[in-house]
């Protein structure tokens, strides 16, 4: 039976290298619990013949962090029913409450080491990437959920993008490319619709997940906006009856870099008149006057001019009020931008399946539910 006095006399007469205070310290958990569990019990460790309201059943070591060193309580069990010392329910909540910020704080692009010094901080022993890679499955119920709901209603503009992240797979660090469209809906909605990793950013494989997302329930698109990229070029055409708009400050760009540094200047300039003209006429005018005039000094840029013009110059087609949104790929790269900054942190990822929480999770945060500051076409 449990001694009702303690022999301090003995506790401080201990060996030279006894910790005092913790040893004072474990002694009244230990007080505590059993005071506890005697009154759920209805009757004290040891006691004979008495009216019992449940039985115990063992005990389990659990590990708590305080400022007088680390306690190693041993917590009663019950054969029937439970009981948690009230004393230490705070430093649950604290766990629970932690558990909580992991998964939002590994989206948020914090580091395993952070995240572990934050545990350290709140009374943890610390967490390993394996903890943090667990706690974070708790995400995928929404990510999935996210990038499975279908595309209402129709998505006249369409963005697509594609950023290439580091995996491991049979035994070797590969890259594999995540895919990501951006859509303005009819109402005015701006919504990731979806979201692919592949082994490439080839174009069967942009194909498929154009493919997938018709199925899926993706329709009315009339404008695609992107980068020069091969891929999405070709695999626009075949699944969508669309037109391409090539990204207006790529454009300009590429020009200037293949003026040299004579024309880095001038050149982006010229080809930013043509953009001012109101008619898609007038616009398509400008641009083969200017392409004619710096051909002589400049041919690089001029043929690039040649090869861009239909598609640099296909928004031109649309209402003057909404060119403004739909001529460049802003609004993605700002979106792939902030997953590569979270990614970055990551480095490597163990598998395709935590790119897609990570990512999935990045584009469900970053949804733009609200009104854009154009109207779809």
């Amino acid at each position: 039976m449990t001694t009702d006095m303690v022999d301090f006399r003995a506790l401080v007469e201990k060996a030279p290298g006894a910790d005092l205070l913790h040893e004072m310290t474990g002694l009244a958990a230990e007080r505590l619990m059993e005071l506890e569990v005697g009154a759920v019990t209805g009757a004290a460790s040891g006691e004979k013949d008495a009216p019992r309201r449940a039985q115990r059943s063992g005990r389990r070591d659990r590990d708590r962090e305080t400022r007088a060193r680390t306690l190693e309580p041993r917590i009663p069990e019950l054969g029937k029913g439970s009981c948690f010392p009230g004393f230490l329910e705070p430093r649950r909540m604290a766990g629970k409450a932690l558990t909580a910020v992991i998964p939002e704080a590994h989206v948020q692009g914090i580091s395993t080491r952070s995240v572990d010094d934050l545990g350290k901080a709140m009374g943890m022993t610390g967490l390993s990437r394996c903890q943090v890679s667990r706690l974070c499955q708790d995400i995928d119920g929404k990510v999935k959920a996210f990038l499975s709901r279908p595309p209402e209603g129709a998505w006249p503009n369409l963005w697509i993008d594609a950023t290439c992240l580091k995996v491991r797979g049979g035994g070797r660090i590969v890259s594999v490319a995540v895919i990501i469209a951006i859509g303005v809906s009819t109402d005015s909605r701006r919504d990731v619709i979806g979201l692919e990793i592949g082994t490439s950013e080839a174009q069967p494989i942009l194909t498929e997940f154009l493919r997938r997302l018709t199925r899926h329930g993706l329709r009315g698109v009339k404008l695609v906006i992107s980068d020069a990229h091969e891929g999405i070029r070709a695999a626009v055409p075949k699944v969508l009856s669309a037109t391409w708009q090539r990204c207006r400050g790529r454009v300009q760009r590429n020009a200037r870099a293949s003026a040299g540094n004579c024309g880095r200047r001038v050149v982006p300039a010229f080809i930013a008149t043509a953009f001012a003209h109101d008619t898609a006429g007038a616009a398509t005018t400008r641009w083969r006057a200017v392409a004619k005039k710096i051909r002589p000094k400049v041919p690089k840029p001029a043929t690039l001019m040649d090869e861009a013009e239909h598609d640099a110059l296909a928004c031109m087609s649309f209402p003057k009020e909404r060119r403004a949104k739909l001529h460049s790929t802003n609004p993605i790269e700002r979106l792939t931008g902030e997953i590569k900054r979270r990614t970055d942190v990551a480095g490597i990822f163990p598998n395709d399946e935590a790119i897609t929480r990570l990512v999935g999770a990045c584009c469900r945060n970053r949804t733009m539910s609200g009104p854009s500051s154009a109207p779809a076409s």
